[in-house]
């Protein structure tokens, strides 16, 4: 899992590393979220998981704070590091990540570390920061114009969707469904990827791509290849959100009007 971590961020770097002033500015879909805004919001969450290891009374004041000003603790986190020079902020996410790194493999099994929601094992902390690096680079590579080449890494960000099914109903006052999904994906690789009951009434098929595009609002429904069975599937893939918080605006059908992009 850590392995998978490493590689997805050093895919970001990638993209980044070397970058003109000028593309650091450059808009992405995240309203009033620069590139440099995407990279510094990744290196203010690993500082966050960082603490969250390593010094739970420095993490718990991180909660107190967030507590205190829910709707802009995580824009402020992101507008303090975008406002570094693009050599100072490259550095400081390849510090922090190394870092968190580091700690995540040498924490002993079974420990649980405290987060913004329930606690988390150092394996779904990782799980976690993949997720969020793939869904903030595909806002940088969406504004840079690049193109990324999907792995079978993505099984992660999928697993975390599936997982948040329950979640996404919650946090809009939604009762969840009863019944387990069939979901049937398929890999970058080719391979199948199936989760829940093979009987189920519910499911939902397609790309493993698309699903994850989907689960972390990085692309509308429309213009995906996800495909529901059933009323309650259907209706998850509406409202299907991988990350924790409030439900997010999602971004808007290709062509419209007001995209935006989740945080």
């Amino acid at each position: 899992m850590i392995d998978d971590l490493r590689a997805e961020t050093l895919d970001l770097d990638r993209i980044v590393a070397g970058l003109p002033e000028g593309c650091w500015r450059a808009a992405t879909p995240a309203v009033g979220w620069t590139v440099a805004h995407q990279i510094a919001h990744l290196a203010w969450t690993d500082r966050s998981a960082l603490l969250a290891v390593t010094d739970r009374t420095a993490f718990a004041a991180l909660v107190e704070r967030a507590l205190a000003a829910p709707d802009r603790f995580v824009d402020e986190g992101a507008e303090s590091g975008a406002a570094l020079p693009p050599a100072d902020l490259l550095d400081t996410w390849r510090t922090g990540r190394e870092a968190l790194e580091r700690v995540l493999r040498d924490a002993p099994s079974g420990t649980r570390f405290p987060w913004y929601g329930p606690p988390m094992s150092a394996a779904s902390m990782a799980t976690g920061r993949l997720m969020e690096t793939w869904a903030h680079g595909q806002d940088v590579a969406d504004a840079l114009g690049s193109t990324r080449v999907p792995g079978d890494r993505l099984r992660h960000v999928a697993r975390i969707g599936i997982r948040a099914r329950d979640f996404a109903f919650a946090v809009r006052g939604l009762d969840a469904p009863a019944d387990a999904f069939r979901v049937e994906l398929t890999a970058p690789s080719g391979e199948i990827w199936t989760y829940g009951p093979e009987d189920a009434a519910q499911r939902v098929t397609g790309p493993a791509l698309d699903f994850c595009l989907l689960v972390t609002q990085r692309a509308h429904r429309t213009d995906l290849a996800v495909r529901a069975e059933g009323a309650d599937a259907d209706r998850w893939l509406d409202i299907a959100q991988a990350f924790a918080g409030p439900p997010g605006a999602g971004r808007a059908p290709k062509g419209a009007p007001g995209e935006e992009a989740g945080r």
